[in-house]
Order: C-alpha cells, then sequence, then structure tokens
C-alpha cells in the first residue's frame, strides 16, 4: 500500500476535528447594519494593509481596533505584520463571529476580539489605534487617545480628528485613511544646558498638538526657533548661535525632562563636528 494511502485516514480525521471545533456559522452581519453609535461597514482590503503600513506596524506592536466589527484589522495585523492584536466589539454577535474569523485565520493565539464598550474599556497600553467611527466620535474619543503614551500611532478609516492635522492622508482607490502620531506635551518654559557657553538657556514653546512655535533666550537676547517640530516624543529645531553658525537639535522628550544632542554646522565637507549633550528641565507654563 503507498505510504499516501496509509496516511489518508488520519488525515481525513484531522480535518473534521479542525471542522468540529469551529461551531457551524449561524451569524452573517448585513452591510449598514445599526450598532450603538454607527452602521457596520468593513474597511476595504487595500486601505487596510496601507494604513498598517504607512503606521509601520510589526511584531512588537500591541494594536487595538475600536469597533471591531468582524475583526479584519486585528486579523491583518496578526496575520500579515506579526502584530498582537485586539478589537472591542459592541455588538456581541459580531464580536463572536470576529473570535471566530481570527481561529480560521489562524492568529487565535495574537488575536482577542472584547464585547465592550470603547468607551469604557481600557486600551491605554496599545501601540496602534485604529478606528472606523464618524467624525463626533472620533472628538470623542480625541482627549483620550492624545493622554496615550507619545509616539503611539492613530489611524482612522474616512473620519478626521478635527483640528488636529494628519501626518500623513492615505489613499487607495476611492477610500481615504489618516494616521497621526500622539505628541508629546511640550508647551511652556524649559532650562536648557547645552545649547550656549554661558550656561543655561530659557526654551519657550507654544503647541497645538504635533505643531509648535517657539523662542531660544540667553544673555538678553531672544531668537525664534526655526522648523520646530515634534514627532511622539522627538523635539527637533534649529537656532543660530551667537557667532551665526545654524545648530540643530534633537532631544527626547521624557515628562518634565529632555535629552539629546545639538550637532553642527553643516556643508564642511570631511568635518566631522563634536555632538554636543543637551538636558532640560521644564519650569512651567
Amino acid at each position: 500500500m503507498p505510504p499516501f494511502t496509509r496516511l489518508w485516514p488520519l488525515v481525513a480525521m484531522l480535518l473534521l476535528q479542525a471542522c468540529a471545533s469551529l461551531p457551524p456559522e449561524t451569524y452573517a452581519p448585513k452591510l449598514g447594519q445599526m450598532g450603538k453609535d454607527v452602521m457596520w461597514l468593513p474597511t476595504r482590503d487595500e486601505l487596510v494593509t496601507q494604513m498598517l503600513t504607512a503606521a509601520r506596524v510589526g511584531p512588537h506592536d500591541e494594536v487595538v481596533d475600536l469597533g471591531a466589527g468582524d475583526g479584519k484589522i486585528a486579523i491583518a495585523a496578526a496575520r500579515q505584520f506579526g502584530a498582537r492584536a485586539w478589537g472591542i466589539e459592541y455588538n456581541k454577535d459580531l464580536a463572536a463571529l470576529a473570535q471566530r474569523n481570527a481561529q480560521r485565520a489562524g492568529v487565535a493565539d495574537r488575536v482577542r476580539i472584547v464585547h465592550g464598550d470603547i468607551f469604557k474599556e481600557d486600551f491605554s497600553k496599545a501601540t496602534v489605534v485604529t478606528l472606523y467611527l464618524l467624525e463626533e466620535l472620533n472628538a470623542q474619543l480625541r482627549p483620550t487617545i492624545l493622554a496615550m503614551r507619545p509616539g503611539t500611532r492613530v489611524l482612522s478609516n474616512t473620519f478626521s480628528m478635527g483640528d488636529w492635522e494628519p501626518d500623513q492622508v492615505i489613499r487607495a482607490g476611492t477610500n481615504t485613511g489618516y494616521f497621526w502620531t500622539v505628541p508629546a506635551p511640550v508647551a511652556g518654559q524649559w532650562s536648557v544646558q547645552g545649547l550656549a557657553p554661558q550656561g543655561p538657556v530659557l526654551l519657550r514653546l507654544t503647541q497645538r498638538h504635533q505643531r509648535l512655535g517657539g523662542t531660544l533666550s540667553w544673555s538678553g537676547q531672544t531668537q525664534t526657533l526655526l522648523g520646530a517640530s515634534l514627532n511622539g516624543a522627538d523635539l527637533h529645531f534649529s537656532f543660530v548661535q551667537a557667532d551665526g553658525q545654524l545648530k540643530a537639535v534633537l532631544v527626547r522628550v521624557q515628562g518634565a525632562s529632555i535629552q539629546g544632542e545639538v550637532v553642527g554646522p553643516y556643508g564642511m565637507g570631511d568635518f566631522h563636528p563634536e555632538v554636543v549633550k543637551v538636558t532640560g528641565q521644564r519650569l512651567g507654563d
């Protein structure tokens, strides 16, 4: 008897066991069916992939999908990008379907779907947040999301976040997604060492989400920051020293302290300037 013939009964038994482990599907959601606050419409596959790619989702991420539906985004995050993922779905039947879909996709060990309320569940430890809600629901969630760890990545299908400008607009055919990075709170005054030989300088920052303005003051002089930007906890700006040299500063914000370096001048060929360490402490608003 050929080897494959002898193995066929075992293969058939394993297939039957696999099928038996999944209950027969008795629930099929309908496009446009109403939930607590929104109707159910799945995100297009190509937009799911492009959004998760824009956020650079990877194996070290924890993705949470607010309004998980049939689990498509959580499953894609695990299967295509290797992330751990979970979803919050208010409809009990949809939540159960999404968990079965994760099992069918072979990612049940990395995907879980919670039957719950997105306004009550704690998703503060997630590194990536995805949404397909309405503009007003995004507005309600925005304070919670902005309070998450700086650097948390946020993705939304179709609907924006009001005056929180997206870092990137994602196009997939006729569909649109938005990408943000949660910024660190930096507004106020900072005493910064390493920017001037005389000693500490006063850094004043104004902030609207990731958009910044500010000044540097030392020895009775004040100048406007050049090219100030904020990406998560990374603060970057340039300034002109008293000798006319342009200096670029990159520091990481850690609560009430900052730490990084200042480098320059540029355009000096093989000249490699000494890297100067920068530290600072928040003084207040």
